[in-house]
């Protein structure tokens, strides 16, 4: 994570705006130069390929790391955006992202 807190709002019209703490919002960007699941936008509340793109979008907008959003982003669409409500606004903190990476990246001691 690049250290600033910001805050995801999914809005029903599938637009997704970030707020960063300190600066003006601006539109998540696709980042289908990375992988392009969903040409037609994102989207949220199934598994399908705009809930994939709105994954990889906002991992790679959090950790400011290309390729670990693209490892990352298939287990983080199944374990948070499939499951947000579709037919409802919605936002997820920076916080909230930084908690579900120290589980997904916490290995077993044998």
């Amino acid at each position: 994570m690049r250290g600033e807190m910001k805050t995801y709002k999914g809005t029903r019209d599938r637009s997704v705006t970030v707020y960063p703490e300190s600066g003006d919002s601006y539109p998540l960007p696709w980042r289908l130069d990375l992988w392009n699941h969903s040409p037609t936008g994102l989207n949220w509340g199934y598994g399908g390929s705009g809930p994939a793109q709105l994954a990889l979008a906002m991992l790679a907008d959090h950790l400011g790391k290309d390729e670990v959003a693209v490892h990352l982003h298939q287990q983080f669409k199944w374990n948070v955006i499939s499951v947000l409500p579709i037919d409802e606004p919605w936002e997820i903190s920076s916080q909230q992202i930084a908690s579900w990476l120290g589980v997904q990246l916490t290995l077993p001691l044998f």
